[in-house]
């Protein structure tokens, strides 16, 4: 079913406000404490109970009720062609820029979604575990062009969600270190055949190449969390700030000079110039336009709290 616009042109998407999609929630229980959240958050991130109750639990919900419809139609279709009844897991894709708060919501909805009855183990994985160790980018010549689409090995990150996807029943895949701010020489992340598949990235929902198969082909729910681009600016820089102030001190970071020789003020400046040629125009060239991809954008406002909610119906 179409919804019609103002202006009475049918759509295929619904549109609610915070107070409209929070009322979806019903007797959805709120089960997480503020411990719990703090555990979550992202750094800076200011998501609260509140984000929770009113955005998140709604979110599960719906979820909840995609992934048995999910599961029904797989088993009628398993039933006619004759083959044994296992699930494979439901696939979620999370998109968004850089610092918008997309790895916060992916942990709240893994959180939230384990909590319901039927699909218990939910897993976790980032697309920057498929981004190409430095020396590969470097070799290349796009270490600047880090986190675009083409510094990550697309083949590899399509090859384990269709796998997954078939049914396998674990998957060894790499690391990404954000404090080493590379993916780590023989480290992996072992995920085991999960009920429900939770894919996190800037990227993820990339059209595919030509003659290829692109992750989002294996969704089978999409998220985009959206913000004008002045304030995921700003948040950006208040997230290098406060990083500056705590995880580059660590010696370990490939970040460490930023918080023990260079001054306040300039390494706000490089911050500024890193996000202006690099996250901004990666936003704007390449993230945003997917954003009508998705099953379901969350419009956050200047105060990072999500003011509207659109879900595509069809």
């Amino acid at each position: 079913m179409a919804h019609a616009t103002k202006s009475g042109v049918p759509t295929p998407y619904v549109e609610l406000d915070r107070t409209a999609w929070a009322a979806l929630r019903a007797s959805t229980p709120l089960s997480l404490t503020a411990a719990d959240l703090e555990a979550l958050r992202g750094t800076t991130d200011p998501t609260s109970l509140d984000d929770v109750r009113d955005i998140y639990l709604p979110l599960s919900r719906l979820l909840n009720l995609y992934v048995e419809a999910t599961r029904q139609r797989h088993a009628a279709v398993r039933g006619f062609l004759g083959e044994d009844d296992r699930p494979t897991p439901f696939v979620i894709g999370v998109a968004g820029s850089v610092a918008v708060g997309k790895s916060t919501t992916a942990r709240l909805l893994r959180t939230l979604l384990a909590q319901w009855p039927g699909h218990p183990n939910v897993e976790l994985v980032s697309t920057d575990n498929f981004l190409y160790p430095n020396a590969v980018l470097e070799d290349r010549g796009i270490m600047n062009r880090k986190g675009f689409p083409e510094s990550y090995d697309r083949r590899a990150l399509v090859r384990f969600v269709s796998e997954m996807k078939a049914g396998a029943e674990r998957m060894d895949i790499p690391i990404y270190s954000h404090l080493a701010y590379d993916v780590l020489p023989g480290a992996l992340q072992t995920v085991h055949r999960p009920d429900i598949l939770v894919v996190e990235g800037i990227n993820v929902l990339q059209p595919p190449l030509p003659g290829r198969l692109a992750v989002a082909d294996f969704f089978d729910f999409s998220i985009y969390v959206d913000a004008k681009v002045e304030h995921i600016r700003s948040w950006y820089l208040d997230r290098f700030l406060e990083l500056r102030r705590t995880a580059f001190s660590d010696p370990r970071s490939y970040f460490h000079a930023m918080a023990t020789t260079v001054p306040e003020d300039e390494a706000r400046e490089f911050a500024l110039a890193t996000w202006r040629a690099v996250n901004e125009v990666n936003l704007v060239e390449n993230i945003r336009p997917t954003r009508g991809r998705a099953t379901l954008v969350l419009y956050k406002g200047e105060d990072h709290r999500v003011r509207r909610v659109r879900l595509r119906k069809t």
